[in-house]
């Protein structure tokens, strides 16, 4: 009479242990893998793997990529990126604000938070990744630090059809290295990022020159205000 109750608080326990155990299992391998990426680079994402183009790439450290690409991308994508500590408050209000209101999608995710969804995650939205999104951004801005965010972030992101980070995109679009970018150039670059299937650096028109020119005249306000001090 005794082994009912007992294999009932057995069976209960394990519908308690066996999410427990699964959570702490993925706490310790992102923080293995964080660690890992913190001195070796990501050798591939989901993003390059599902990329049907297939894969251009070349890492490239930050000391041998020109200044003014991370005052570009800065300037384009994160300009408190070197002050807030993963997440940009007042730019996520002001893009649920600007999407509440309808016309075109605006998204508010800092450069961290780009950087852990391309390194660790899949493309898309959903309240899952988005979840997972925030918890791989506390992860890296407290093992990383800024430098290596920026550093990694200029290597993964998605520079043309099939081409991965500034350097393979320097190659394809001005035919030398990343360390060599104009100003203009680099602006270019950031411009393409955030559709990067559907603009290109080269010739741009439209709406992508005219981003670009507002980069370029960004990139100065950003080295003049200290914006980039974090990168240095």
């Amino acid at each position: 009479m005794t082994a009912k109750p007992a294999t009932a608080r057995y069976r209960r326990s394990r519908w308690i242990t066996i999410p427990l155990r699964i959570m702490l299992g993925f706490v310790l391998l992102s923080l293995l893998l964080v660690t890992i990426y913190r001195f070796v680079p990501p050798p591939v994402t989901m993003t390059m793997l599902l990329d049907p183009k297939g894969i251009t790439k070349d890492w490239t450290s930050l000391d041998e990529i020109d200044p003014d690409m991370a005052r570009a991308a800065i300037a384009a994508e994160d300009g408190k990126f070197c002050s807030h500590h993963g997440f940009d408050v007042d730019a996520i209000a002001k893009a649920a604000m600007h999407n509440a209101s309808g016309g075109r999608i605006r998204g508010g995710s800092t450069i961290s938070q780009q950087t852990a969804k391309n390194v660790f995650l899949w493309q898309g939205g959903g309240f899952v990744r988005k979840g997972l999104e925030a918890w791989f951004t506390v992860l890296i801005e407290a093992i990383w630090g800024k430098r290596r965010i920026m550093e990694v972030y200029l290597n993964v992101a998605e520079t043309g059809i099939g081409t991965y980070g500034v350097q393979a995109g320097a190659i394809r679009y001005f035919r030398h290295g990343a360390d060599r970018l104009s100003r203009a150039e680099a602006a270019r670059i950031a411009a393409v990022l955030p559709l990067p299937k559907k603009r290109a650096a080269v010739a741009p028109s439209g709406f992508t020159r005219r981003y670009g020119n507002t980069i370029a005249a960004r990139i100065g306000v950003v080295q003049r205000e200290g914006l980039d001090r974090c990168v240095r």
